[in-house]
């Protein structure tokens, strides 16, 4: 068990730091070719920040765990929105400025929709997965589109432009995206193993297990980006990684049982834990949309959500 216990742990840090790197590096060779930091920011970057979890998806697929990569995409979305903004509006308020985020907020509500659909009846198809798969590289080439009508006024922009790693030459940065690509199948192979074996000592499902060890940990990068984020008058940013990590688990981490190993589902997914997540992306809109202009989440907005992620522990291991 303790020997399951840390190779869960190395292989979670070596998850996240090679997602780290890939997105360090793939940002770092997109700059050199000329691609524009908004384009990288809406689709390198945001995508990058799902990595750990897409990665993670398709290996409990494979290996027959479909339960597990459910859970993870379900988890990591109910994670970012009532932990990570929670945990980081308790510290700062984020105030909300940017038109990019108040479109995408929507294409995330209809995503989550869409994917409460798909599960409702504890199966996810091969075709379900086909559709979810596409829909992830129509949003990709939505967002590169959008990239280009930004308003440069956008506060996203400015804010995008000063993570964009710059003097990188490119060999250095085709290592870094080489490494990630070695390092993440690894890392999370390991991750999974030893998850399985851990819901399994301790009686747990493997769709528990998804949701929650496994989703905070793949989430603690996006908790740590966020928080560093506000902390530097970021709040765009840190926001926009948010939804668009959420929207990337749903598209491209749902869909990986659906495509490696359709098949039924835990029922608690749809009748539970999907329905969970859904109500924390309506109240997430609820608190960012204000037509007349800027929007704070507020320090009580963000204790709210904190207060439903521990009761919803809670309700899970109760």
């Amino acid at each position: 068990m303790l020997i399951n216990l840390i190779i869960f742990v190395v292989g979670l840090v070596v998850l996240s730091w090679s997602a780290d790197r890939f997105v360090y590096g793939a940002s770092a060779l997109a700059k050199n070719i000329g691609v524009s930091p908004m384009m990288i920011g809406l689709t390198i970057v945001a995508m990058g920040s799902s990595a750990p979890e897409i990665v993670v998806a398709a290996t409990a697929s494979l290996s027959g765990n479909s339960d597990t990569a459910v859970g993870n995409a379900l988890g990591s979305n109910i994670t970012n929105i009532a932990l990570v903004l929670g945990i980081t509006a308790l510290i700062k308020p984020l105030l909300v400025s940017s038109s990019t985020l108040k479109r995408e907020l929507p294409v995330m509500l209809i995503i989550s929709l869409l994917a409460v659909y798909f599960i409702d009846d504890s199966f996810l198809s091969r075709i379900e997965g086909i559709v979810l798969i596409t829909l992830f590289v129509l949003v990709i080439a939505g967002m590169a589109v959008l990239s280009f009508k930004v308003d440069k006024d956008d506060p996203l922009i400015s804010e995008t432009e000063t993570e964009i790693p710059s003097d990188v030459s490119t060999g250095v940065a085709v290592l870094w995206v080489i490494v990630g690509l070695v390092l993440l199948p690894l890392s999370a192979n390991f991750l999974v193993d030893s998850a399985v074996e851990i819901a399994r000592y301790f009686g747990i499902s493997e769709l528990v297990i998804g949701l929650t060890i496994i989703a905070i940990g793949t989430s603690l990068p996006e908790l740590a980006a966020s928080i560093a984020g506000v902390m530097k008058g970021e709040d765009d940013l840190a926001l926009g990684n948010i939804i668009g990590s959420n929207i990337f688990n749903l598209l491209a981490v749902l869909a990986m049982p659906g495509l490696i190993n359709p098949g039924i589902l835990d029922e608690n997914a749809a009748s539970r834990d999907a329905l969970v997540m859904l109500g924390l992306s309506v109240l997430l809109f609820v608190f960012c949309f204000n037509i007349r202009g800027t929007r704070k989440i507020s320090r009580l907005e963000g204790g709210i959500f904190l207060l439903i992620f521990i009761a919803y522990q809670i309700w899970l291991f109760a």
